[in-house]
């Protein structure tokens, strides 16, 4: 018997479709060891040795591992093809033991032919992918459980710092800083209205008295009407007409990069949410009753594409759009640090449209195939041509400009449409006096520079070197689980303990949190994996002088230097000074008469005290009336009895209606401890029923669930087995 094993169930479950009776596919589910999370489980003193455990959650198919390869003649590990994935194989080789029958097969896509391939060229495992593997996550491990504690300490207990997840607070932080910083400008423009042929046409005022005007040009209303005066009773004549040709080619294919900053621009999708969606494309979807790879390996910083692919897209081209549309083009890969080989992210056999699989897939699968499928065909066709106009129309000392364009051959947008930016103008001739319906001055202000979104950081950690493709979503994501950025529509936007963490870091631990010295280190795993380097050193490079400047920092600093303020407020009970301290649900005023005084108030962000609002609500413990107060996360109520009594009780916001579970209750607003709204039953923990999304108070007409708001003004059934959607457009 030949033993395959892989990550995943999901990817076994599609591998052994193209395997005989001979072979058996099974799955590791995930990583078979890891470092403990008990302790810090690497032995510094020691060169850096790691000590591996089998997690409890593991062990179960670790045995049944176990058991497989006893009865096996060969074994083939085919966990994926990036560094974590080798690791992963060397994982199993170290449990399993038996070296001698163990092989290394990789594979960009789960096909048949990609698998049957990677079989018959089986291969070592590559230790420098290992190793490199490894320094990352004994490195993170490292800053994460030497740097957290003193948080702890410094700050409040349960915060964490990492080594990359820092400096992407860092970043969010700099640019709310930025935008806080920000002094709009005011300027002017000045446009004028002409008709032609009953269609109106707006032109800017491009040059004054012979000097071009750039965006600021214009500073304030009393140029503006200067400018007005000499332009509002001015013939308007043509004095220029140029016509260009201009293209426009296709993007590469998709990296992961790239992926995630599409997929949040157009689909709305989460970094996070954008590779799980991914990830099921490429392990494979049920089709006709058999599961099928339709996507090539998700995690990639590559542009190459296959002969077979570039072969089997133009064919494909030429026939459903023509040849003229067709244009083979290869792509070099720009990323610095790019990884292993790979491919770039494209459909495994192009001929499978979208709208060919669509009953397949779930609409968010489906978003995610089309968006993959459309961009990977879109980059072997022609460039998009068009015809661009300039007019240029005199008016005394002012020329004012009118531009349009219009496709005159849409090359690869027939494949990838956008929205229309036609804008056609008429047929005009020089010296040609045109009717103006008004010359106006409009007023604007510069903006400030906008927030982040994930794709908008994406694209700057990748810019800057910052992590890989495997690391922008986690970290991401982690960043907004741990409480240190939230997420408002589209934006990032860091919380207090953001600014205070990353403050803290910057001053102390520069550079942890420094951008260039993040990237170096990346370098420095990618030359591991490129057996440019050992690992051993590179750990001990870092840690040496990082360990010596924590020590000395734990002695230097003091919790009262980071947490606490001087304030001008006098304590109501006891006359003496208040301090403005910083807690788990940010800044307060604490009586420095403590412990004899336990006077806290609250403060807003301006550092106003909040006065409490007695309601008509009585302690559940105590009796004593609760009061209403502002967390981190929004309104709750306290008993005012603090800090005799600690009760504390969550505000109801009912959203009328229902709970359809126990239909008694009320379903109610809710927080996370992570500041994320929820929605659950009013009779909790009676009826545990809660909803991530808002409910809308209609039954699905499928399963008759609640039906609930989805992205983008959508309505989704709620049942995670009910595929009801309603896109805006139906609406």
């Amino acid at each position: 018997m030949k033993l395959v094993i892989v990550e995943s169930p999901t990817k076994a479950k599609t591998i052994t479709r193209f395997l005989g009776k001979g072979y058996t596919v099974t799955s590791s589910f995930g990583h078979v060891r890891d470092l403990p999370k008990s302790k810090i489980g690497v032995d510094v003193e020691h060169n850096f040795e790691p000590t591996y455990i089998v997690p409890m959650k593991s062990k179960k198919h670790v045995t049944e591992l176990k058991k497989l390869a006893k009865k096996a003649d060969e074994i083939y590990l085919a966990t994926d093809e990036d560094r974590e994935g080798e690791a992963i194989a060397w994982h199993l080789r170290e449990i399993l033991g038996d070296v001698d029958h163990m092989k290394r097969i990789t594979f960009h896509e789960i096909t048949k032919e990609a698998i049957l391939g990677a079989l018959e060229h089986p291969r070592k495992l590559d230790i420098r992918l290992v190793d490199a593997q490894q320094a990352r996550r004994i490195l993170d491990r490292l800053v994460g459980y030497e740097l957290s504690p003193f948080l702890w300490k410094k700050v409040y207990r349960g915060l964490s710092a990492g080594r990359v997840q820092s400096v992407v607070v860092r970043l969010i932080v700099e640019r709310e800083r930025s935008i806080a910083a920000f002094k709009p400008e005011e300027y002017w423009s000045i446009e004028a209205k002409y008709t032609v042929e009953g269609v109106e046409h707006i032109a800017n005022l491009h040059s004054y008295k012979g000097e071009a005007l750039k965006k600021l040009s214009i500073e304030n209303k009393e140029e503006a009407d200067k400018m007005l005066a000499s332009l509002n009773d001015a013939k308007h004549t043509i004095t220029s007409i140029e016509y260009k040709e201009r293209t426009r080619k296709a993007s590469a294919p998709f990296t992961t990069s790239t992926l995630q900053q599409e997929s949040n621009n157009r689909l709305g999708y989460s970094a996070k949410q954008t590779m799980m969606l991914a990830q099921q494309l490429y392990e494979g979807v049920e089709v006709d009753g058999a599961s099928t790879g339709l996507i090539t390996y998700m995690r990639t910083d590559s542009l190459n594409l296959s002969e077979k692919f570039l072969s089997e897209a133009e064919a494909m081209i030429t026939k459903e759009f023509g040849k003229e549309y067709s244009a083979r083009t290869t792509y070099k890969t720009k990323s610095k640090g790019a990884q292993e080989a790979h491919e770039a992210i494209r459909p495994t056999d192009v001929s499978i449209t979208p709208e060919s699989i669509k009953s397949h897939l779930d609409p968010k699968q489906f978003k995610m195939y089309d968006l993959i499928w459309r961009r990977a065909v879109a980059s072997q066709m022609s460039a998009a041509r068009y015809k661009a106009t300039t007019i240029d129309i005199a008016a005394n000392e002012g020329v004012f400009r009118l531009t349009g364009s219009m496709i005159e051959f849409p090359g690869w947008i027939a494949a990838m449409p956008e929205k229309n930016t036609d804008n056609e103008l008429p047929t005009l001739k020089e010296k040609q006096e045109l009717s103006c319906a008004g010359v106006e001055g409009k007023q604007h202000f510069t903006e400030p520079p906008a927030r982040y979104t994930e794709a908008a950081l994406v694209k700057a950690l990748e810019e800057r070197g910052i992590g890989r493709p495997s690391t922008y979503a986690p970290t991401i994501a982690t960043v907004q689980d741990r409480g240190y950025v939230r997420k408002e529509q589209r934006s990032l936007i860091p919380e207090e303990v953001g600014f205070l963490v990353n403050d803290l870091l910057v001053e102390h631990f520069p550079e942890i949190v420094d951008f260039d010295f993040t990237a170096n280190m990346e370098l420095s795993l990618d030359h591991i994996a490129e057996g440019e380097k050992e690992w051993q050193p590179v750990l001990k490079e870092f840690y040496g002088p990082f360990k010596e400047h924590l020590i000395q920092k734990e002695k230097e600093i003091q919790k009262s230097d980071i947490v606490e303020e001087k304030s001008d407020e006098k304590c109501p009970k006891c006359g003496k000074p208040m301090i403005v301290k910083f807690g788990r649900f940010g800044k307060f005023l604490a009586c420095t008469g403590y412990p004899e005084c336990k006077t806290t108030q609250q403060i807003d962000k301006e550092g106003h005290i909040v006065k409490e609002e007695p309601i008509d609500i009585k302690c559940d413990k105590c009796g004593k009336p609760m009061v209403r107060k502002n967390g981190r996360y929004g309104q709750f109520l306290a008993c005012s009895g603090y800090p005799e009594c600690k009760n504390i009780m969550n505000i109801e916001k009912k959203i009328g209606i229902k709970c359809p579970t126990c239909n008694e209750g009320d379903l109610i607003e809710k927080r996370s401890r992570y500041g994320k709204s929820f929605y659950s039953c009013n009779r909790y923990p009676e009826c545990k029923t809660a909803f991530w999304t808002k409910p809308t108070g209609e039954v699905c007409p499928v399963c008759k669930s609640l039906l609930v708001f989805g992205p983008k003004g959508s309505i989704k059934c709620s049942s995670k087995e009910c595929t009801y959607t309603i896109q805006p457009t139906a609406l």
